[in-house]
This record gives C-alpha cells, structure tokens and sequence, in this order.
C-alpha cells in the first residue's frame, strides 16, 4: 500500500521543518509528502529545499498565491498530486511520535476514515521544541490538556492493543484535519474538500459528514498516531461555532440534504499535477 502525507503549511517555516524531520523519523516511512502551501512566502521554499536534499522519500511542493484561509483548495490540489493508495493529512504545526505513519495504518480498515488528535504543548513547551528540544510523548507533557480541542492526558501515551479496542467503538471525538487519513477512492467519490468554505473553520467536519453520507464509518484514534502540537496564535473566529458563518451554513446545507458530492473539488485539479 503507497502512503501519501499532505502536509498543510502556511508562514510558519521553523515549524514546517520540524514537522518534516519528523516525517523523516519514522519508522514506517510515507511513500511521498506533498507539501499542501496555502500561499506561503520564500521562506518555506527556503526550507523544503533545503529539508529536500537529504529527505528519504521523494518531496514536494504544491503552492498557490495567498489569497486567504483557503486550506480546503490547499489540500484537494495536494491529494490531486499525490499518488498513494492511502492518505494521511497533516497540519505543518505538529511533531510526530515516531509511529504516527505506522499506527494510521495499523487501523486503516476498508470502509473507515481515521481521525486523530494532538498534544497541545504550552508555550515553554512549544518554545523549547523550536529550538532544538525533543518531543515527549507521555502524561507528563507540558500540555494544555484542559482545552477542549486537545487529547486528553488519559490518551497520551502510545499502546496499540488499547488503541485497536478503541478503534472499534462507535463514532466520536472532534474532526480535526490536522490528524486524519483515508483510503484515497473515497476522497475522491465524495470530490474532497469543498472549496466554497474559505476563512477558518468547518471544511474538515463538512467532508467528514459527506463521507458518513455515504456509508462511512470514522474511527478514533486514542492511545495511537501521537502528534504535539505547536503552539501559535490562531486566525479562528472568536465563536467557530457561530450558525451565521458562511461555512457553518454550508455544513448545516449538507447535514440536512445529506450532500455527499460537492461540486469544487478534487475534480478541478486531476489534469494539473504530472505524478513522477
């Protein structure tokens, strides 16, 4: 099975460069990552190019011009140019536990999407992990566990026969993007993310409902696929939740039709990218 990471990054170099030493860490290497850039400057080329000439598995970077949060189109021109059977997406602010890339596929089930979480380190902890420090992968991690969007500490440890029971359970925790995988054939029966919903919030929950519309199944990852994240102001609306937001109606539009297609997606990028 080809594994591809679509890595979402946008003006955050020293994190982006982390991240991927990360990847490159691991003990079951991806076949590919694909840097999805939501319209990042210089820098970050600075840094994949650099990261590139000694990265194990082939490298590359999908941009276009910043015009605003438009991670949706971002990641759809990623998976567009991508070429694995699976698809692990990842955001550029979190530091894997060495087997992350093993413990998606250890629960990569047919008929399942995957979903993950992250350790949301304190600013210390973030502050010391950018200049050089080593991940921790444990209870005692300087984290923010109380947050709602984080992992709790009761999950934060690596045990995959804890982590295969919990996989089995009923659909439930926050979709997240910044740790999620699935089989690339039902990403693209469903056209991906929908790229009307731009600005911060909600296109990830929205593809996950398309694909439950259609029969599929999301499973938690707990106890498995650990990842810290880093710290950083966030460009969130101060209530994400709000109904007025313009992406929230599209969500609600698609829970209640039970919208399992949508019409700008992956679809538009196929003929764009050349697969080495």
């Amino acid at each position: 099975m080809k594994v591809s990471v679509i890595l979402l990054t946008y003006n955050w170099p020293g994190a982006l460069e982390l991240v991927l030493r990360s990847l490159a860490r691991q003990t079951r290497l991806p076949d590919e990552v694909i840097v999805a850039d939501d319209g990042s400057g210089p820098e970050t080329l600075a840094v994949i190019d650099r990261v590139r000439a000694d990265f194990p598995v082939p490298l590359r970077h999908v941009w276009h011009e910043d015009r605003g949060f438009r991670a949706a189109r971002a990641r759809n021109r990623g998976i567009a140019a991508s070429s694995g059977d699976y698809i692990v997406l990842l955001d550029g602010d979190m530091v894997l536990h060495p087997q992350f890339i093993a413990d998606h596929l250890m629960l990569a089930t047919p008929g399942v999407f995957l979903q993950g979480g992250r350790l949301k380190a304190n600013t210390a902890e973030s502050a010391r992990l950018l200049a050089g420090g080593r991940p921790v992968f444990a209870p005692w991690i300087p984290a923010n566990f109380h947050e709602f969007d984080g992992t709790r500490r009761l999950y934060a440890f690596r045990q995959p026969a804890l982590a295969r029971w919990k996989a089995k359970g009923r659909n439930g925790g926050r979709v997240m993007s910044c740790n999620m995988s699935f089989w690339r054939e039902d990403l693209l029966r469903v056209n991906g993310f929908d790229e009307r919903m731009e600005g911060y919030g909600a296109e990830d929950r929205e593809l996950a409902v398309r694909l439950e519309n259609t029969g599929l199944k999301r499973r938690q990852l707990k106890w498995s696929a650990l990842a810290v994240h880093l710290e950083h102001r966030s460009r969130a609306q101060e209530d994400v939740n709000d109904p007025t937001l313009p992406n929230n109606r599209l969500l609600r539009e698609t829970v209640e039709r039970k919208v399992t297609w949508c019409e700008r997606g992956i679809a538009d990028h196929m003929g764009e990218f050349v697969t080495p």
